[in-house]
């Protein structure tokens, strides 16, 4: 096994069975930045931004190996729409208005391919969350990044664009939208006739910011009639209060199931719920209720620790009343989003459960040959009265030192680890959390460069991560390079502040709109 020795100190982790340190919730004024590590960062951004730039744009992807492109997400661009909050924030003033240049040639109301699919949930993270955060930067604090300032204007037009393409995924009898369209050779729904609580209860954040922008409220409330139906439940019962199931129904808005976790199709509907409170306190006080709800239920019913690694805390995934103890590297942002929850509502018991979160989720980094956290992974829940099946034969070793097993391989330059490592050193300003984030970015450094970019890996449980996979994910520009930068540079009012209000909310694809107020 390759064990960060490092980080064997630094988290007590010198031996296999030794715990995890205690959360540290002090609140300390002083987050000193480290600008050397700020820049490294910045200059993993611009050697990604570079290779996309030279090979790819104005494609989607590049692919970093063949030095080649794919259009992954409509052609419509979306490394550099995803890139321009990062670059806003880095204040790399030249990408940023190569960007602005870029924007109003893109044409929102078709595909170049007939009969392509057009993912509403993706085109809202990626680029409608792209386009309102560079608008806010841009008009807010960051305004003299823009060598010409009308330009600016042209990324509020463009959301409305989009967003009046995607507006048909709506027209549905219950208002829960449908969660794929096409735009080529006509606009129509692709009638699948349900659609998961991600893929509709991932929109209220942007599209009530758009409203709240143009003044046209038929955006927030095409999103906020959808989401009602999350909030107040019918069909299939919540698995637990709070905990809904996975799909709900476009005829009639009643869940279909009762199955559930924090990890893809379902994770960024709770992530909203608080984050929306954090929009603005006064309207959106239910969203909040539904928040506490589902993770006082998450910490009673779903929180978990590895027979072999008691000291590790993961969140299992259910169906019904039944926990699947089972996790992955899309769960691990809920430590994060936890501890802003606490945050928000001064509740100290979800600050220490989100550090406790964060810590156990970085153990997965720690845990593999690589030094990265796999895709997916599960583990016997240590007071299981049946522990049903274990590891495969060639990975008790790993379970039994680590407290996990690998389920799928992959890392395909994910975020959320170094994102709830970022919130855990806002609210705590520990460095320690510092030297976590810094020792995953080294590693991610060295095994993931490769070519003209980044790419993903194949199997972090190889040493050296398996191969490539020869594709540069636009999220890695637009949120793990962002939260690496921000968890070491200096001050300012896009970071998330645990001891005075907060300017910005992250979307989930962490791009910063201004809240309300």
């Amino acid at each position: 096994m390759r064990l960060n020795s490092k980080l064997s100190v630094l988290l007590g982790l010198a031996a296999p069975g030794l715990a995890l340190p205690g959360p540290s919730v002090a609140f300390l004024n002083d987050r000193s930045p480290n600008l050397a590590r700020a820049q490294a960062v910045k200059s993993a951004f611009r050697t990604s931004w570079d290779g996309y730039y030279k090979h790819a744009f104005p494609h989607d992807s590049l692919r970093p190996t063949s030095n080649t492109y794919t259009d992954d997400r409509n052609g419509w661009g979306v490394t550099a729409i995803d890139s321009l909050s990062t670059a806003i924030i880095m204040r790399d003033k030249d990408t940023v208005n190569k960007i602005l240049d870029f924007v109003p040639t893109l044409d929102f109301t078709t595909t170049k391919k007939e009969n392509e699919l057009v993912s509403v949930f993706e085109s809202n993270i990626r680029y409608l969350g792209g386009l309102l955060s560079g608008y806010d930067l841009l008009k807010g604090p960051f305004k003299d990044l823009a060598s010409d300032p009308s330009k600016v204007d042209a990324l509020l037009k463009q959301a409305r664009t989009l967003a009046d393409s995607l507006s048909i995924a709506f027209d549905t009898p219950s208002g829960v939208p449908e969660g794929d369209i096409y735009l080529n050779p006509e606009p129509r729904r692709k009638e699948s006739g349900s659609n998961s609580i991600a893929g509709f209860g991932t929109l209220v954040l942007e599209w009530t910011r758009l409203s709240d922008l143009t003044g046209d409220d038929k955006y927030a409330k095409l999103a906020q009639r959808g989401e009602q139906h999350i909030l107040r439940p019918k069909g299939s019962p919540e698995a637990f209060p709070g905990l809904v199931g996975y799909r709900v129904s476009t005829e009639t808005g009643e869940f279909l199931d009762s199955r559930g976790a924090w990890g893809g199709g379902t994770d960024s509907f709770y992530e909203y719920l608080i984050k929306m409170y954090l929009y603005d306190p006064e309207e959106f006080g239910e969203y909040k209720e539904r928040w506490v709800a589902a993770v006082d239920s998450t910490i009673k019913y779903l929180a978990s620790h590895p027979s072999t690694r008691e000291d590790l805390t993961f969140v299992a995934d259910y169906d019904g009343p039944n926990p699947i103890y089972r996790s992955g590297h899309l769960n691990s942002f809920v430590g994060g989003n936890i501890i802003l929850g606490g945050i928000l509502l001064k509740e100290q018991k979800y600050i220490d459960f989100g550090l406790e979160l964060a810590e156990s989720y970085f153990a997965t980094y720690l845990g593999t040959p690589s030094g990265i956290g796999p895709e997916s992974f599960a583990w016997i829940d240590s007071a299981a009265d049946e522990p049903g099946e274990g590891p495969p034969a060639d990975q008790a070793e790993l379970y039994e030192e680590s407290g996990f097993w690998v389920r799928s391989g992959a890392y395909i330059l994910r975020p959320e680890t170094m994102e709830s490592l970022y919130f855990a050193y806002r609210v705590t300003g520990d460095s320690k959390w510092q030297d976590l984030a810094w020792e995953g970015f080294q590693t991610m450094s060295e095994l993931c460069r490769a070519g003209s970019g980044f790419s993903g890996l194949r199997n972090v449980r190889d040493s050296r991560g398996g191969g490539h996979d020869d594709f540069q994910q636009s999220f890695w520009l637009a949120e793990t390079l962002k939260y690496l930068y921000l968890i070491f540079s200096e001050d300012s009012p896009v970071q998330v502040q645990a001891d005075k209000p907060n300017e910005f909310v992250y979307n989930t694809e962490a791009h910063p709109v201004r809240v309300r107020g």
